[in-house]
């Protein structure tokens, strides 16, 4: 079922978007990003974006994602913020990175539920096995976790698996096992291994390097990581998440690779993660597809 999803998040908000800028409030903190897909013009004046940011991020001009912020006086270096889901509760601590990220993507919080509501229904039967794959500061992992999943979380920046952890200590969690390594390298080692999964979850990024230099690009890459993760689901009673963000990538190419690697599920849900600013303006922000069996 292709289906737009765009979560409840009560300390996010996407006050304005367009001209290639998005304007967000985390918790207390309101920042300046550029954003690719707001194609379209800002409902707010300059004077008013420029009032209400406590901070902008501004591109160094050699890269279109590094760069630096400018922060108004008073703004904290980190803060944290709170999601909330039945029973599950997080807290997150953000920061400002040199790549324009602050430590979450809010509108995965859409795949926190689902991920949750199936370790929670799988629980049911036995403690499921969860494998986070490009897992960032581990929004997915901690939904996992506290609904009662064993998670092993793999990401191949050493600062970002700390950060992380702080993330379940704030969420007062414990128990997650945590992988510095290049994710490609960790999976093929656990098919060669014979492990298993009730539930796994993919967000790779366009680019990227594994943790002794691997190279990894999507599109070249992508096919391996799904067959290879076709041999480490369980073949019943489990679940997949896969989160694609490149500009160009579809949910229906998500769609289409994930079936040839794992054959056709008999649930399934696919389309755009989005955020509606103020003035009614739908942003997409990433794509996504997932089933369970």
């Amino acid at each position: 079922m292709q289906e737009q999803l765009t979560p409840d998040f009560r300390d996010y908000e996407l006050i304005d978007s367009g001209d290639f800028e998005k304007l967000e409030r985390f918790g207390r903190v309101v920042t300046r990003r550029p954003e690719p897909q707001a194609i379209w013009h800002k409902s707010l004046a300059e004077a008013e974006w420029q009032r209400m940011a406590d901070a902008s991020f501004l591109r160094d001009g050699k890269s279109e994602e590094r760069g630096e912020w400018r922060v108004k006086s008073q703004t904290p270096d980190r803060w944290t913020i709170a999601y909330r889901y039945d029973e599950m509760q997080l807290v997150m601590r953000l920061a400002m990175t040199s790549f324009k990220h602050v430590g979450i993507f809010p509108e995965q919080a859409a795949n926190w539920n689902f991920i949750y509501d199936n370790c929670k229904a799988l629980g049911q039967k036995r403690q499921p096995r969860v494998l986070n794959l490009f897992a960032y500061t581990g929004g997915a992992t901690l939904a996992a976790r506290a609904a009662g999943a064993e998670v092993t979380h793999v990401d191949s920046v050493k600062q970002v698996v700390t950060w992380a952890r702080e993330n379940m200590e704030q969420s007062r969690l414990e128990g997650v096992r945590w992988i510095v390594e290049d994710a490609l390298k960790f999976v093929r080692r656990e098919v060669r291994r014979g492990n298993r999964y009730d539930g796994i979850i993919l967000d790779p990024p366009a680019y990227g390097r594994g943790a002794n230099g691997e190279k990894w690009v999507l599109e070249e890459h992508i096919g391996e990581m799904l067959a290879c993760c076709a041999e480490l689901l369980e073949k019943q009673d489990a679940f997949l998440v896969l989160n694609l963000y490149s500009m160009g990538l579809s949910s229906t190419l998500a769609r289409t690779a994930v079936r040839q690697a794992f054959g056709v599920p008999e649930k399934e849900q696919w389309g755009e993660l989005t955020f509606t600013d103020r003035a009614g303006k739908e942003l997409p922000l990433g794509t996504y597809y997932r089933f369970k069996r």
